[in-house]
Parts: C-alpha cells; structure tokens; sequence
C-alpha cells in the first residue's frame, strides 16, 4: 500500500557539502514524528501558494523519524538558495510522500541503474535499502557527472562493491585530470557498451530528460521494451 502524503514539520538537524555544489540536509520530524515512504520517493517545499520545489529522499525508510535531502545548488533559484541558507536548528514544512520511481521487490528482474548527477539521489536511496534489508541479488550502478568532483556519493559505492559483491558501479564522468582511472565518455555509450543482453533486465534511469531519452533508445536498440525502462527526470 503507498504511503499517505502528509504535510509535515521537520528541524534541521544538520547541513553538509557533498560536493562544491551540491549539499545534504537532515530533517527531524516533529509533526508528525515520522514519515512513511519508499526509496526513491520525493517531498515538495512550498515557496508561496503557488510556487514548490521537489528533493528526492537520500536516506532509507527504516528511519522514519529522520530524512535527509540532497539537492544541486549551482542553479541558483528559489530551492537553491533556501537550501544553501539551512542551518541547525531550522524548522521547516514541506509535503510527501511523492512519486512511483520505486524498486519493485516481487520482479525477478535484474536492474540496472543509470544516474546523471543529482539524479543520483533517489537511486542512493533505493540501493541502500535494498542491501540493508538482505535484496542478495545483483545489480548494476552506472553513474554519469561532468568531472570527479561532483561524484556524490562515490566512496559509499566503492563501499557497497566492497560489502556486496553483487553490487557493481561504473563511474564514468566527461572531463578528468591525469589521475582519474575511471571511464570517460556519456553515460549512454557506456550503457550501450557494459549491457549485452537485456533479457530479464530492468533499469531505472534518473537524471536529465535528455540522458534519459537516450539511455532508453540504446537499450530499446538492444530488444527492452519501452515499459521496462524506469525514468524520473530531474530537468
């Protein structure tokens, strides 16, 4: 059964900087004192009566008394600017739970999991969640940002890889230094490149509309039909 969507009151707890330009922010909830969702799912933040921003859940739903929200600053826009102005202590209303780009645990499918960038939250999400709670099967993480520095989350994965040896993750960014021995490219070509068959394989694809159009064509190109492909399209 989905979770009810309930408006709710929440404290800052704390702010931290993922990368230069993307920040995370936990929530206490106050009213009510938890919030029931799936991983993958959003809350809305109201600016005016007519004016909301959406972030995605980062963290899992086994803590319901805390969430935390993720979100890229560099635009700098109403939600930009509120979020880089959080600070502890700081109370705060929004509404949720939101959204069907969740990880259906009754398919037998193997998924793969394509991020661009802040679309890498509610991936982070739905992962964790899957191997805190004993998911045991593979799964694929292929992870697309412009340069290094903005890999959210990178050394989690690496962490997983290590933890769960089904677990594989393919960073791949377009620009690096001399250092970086990663793959360089667009996420699509890699894609196109890691899958072979696409039998009984399922994605979830989150990010740009522009990615995301294109990661479908590849793996439709490949035999997948279009309803296998799972999108939420952050721009």
């Amino acid at each position: 059964m989905a979770a009810k969507v309930v408006e709710c009151k929440a404290r800052v707890e704390a702010v931290r900087s993922l990368t230069p330009e993307i920040l995370e922010a936990d929530f206490r909830l106050e009213e009510p004192a938890e919030l029931l969702f799936d991983a993958g799912q959003w809350v809305s933040v109201p600016f005016g009566p007519k004016t909301v921003r959406a972030y995605s859940i980062a963290s899992v739903p086994s803590n319901r008394c805390l969430i935390t929200l993720s979100a890229d600053v560099a635009p700098d826009g109403i939600g930009s600017r509120w979020f880089r102005d959080l600070k502890g202590g700081d109370v705060t209303e929004f509404k949720g739970p939101t959204g069907g780009f969740v990880f259906n645990r009754a398919d037998p499918r193997r998924p793969l999991f394509v991020a661009e960038e802040i679309g890498i939250v509610p991936i982070r999400s739905i992962l964790w969640d899957l191997y805190e709670t004993g998911f045991g099967r593979p799964a694929r993480l292929i992870y697309w940002t412009r340069d290094p520095s903005w890999l959210a989350y990178d050394a989690e994965f690496r962490h997983l890889t290590r933890r769960y040896p089904g677990f594989s993750y393919h960073p791949v960014v377009r620009e690096a230094g001399g250092d970086w021995v990663g793959e360089k490219g667009e996420a699509p070509a890699l894609v196109d490149r890691l899958v072979g068959s696409v039998d009984g394989l399922i994605a979830y694809v989150s990010g740009g509309g522009q990615m995301i159009g294109k990661v479908r064509e590849v793996l439709m190109a490949k035999g997948m039909e279009r309803k296998a492909v799972k999108w939420e399209k952050f721009w």
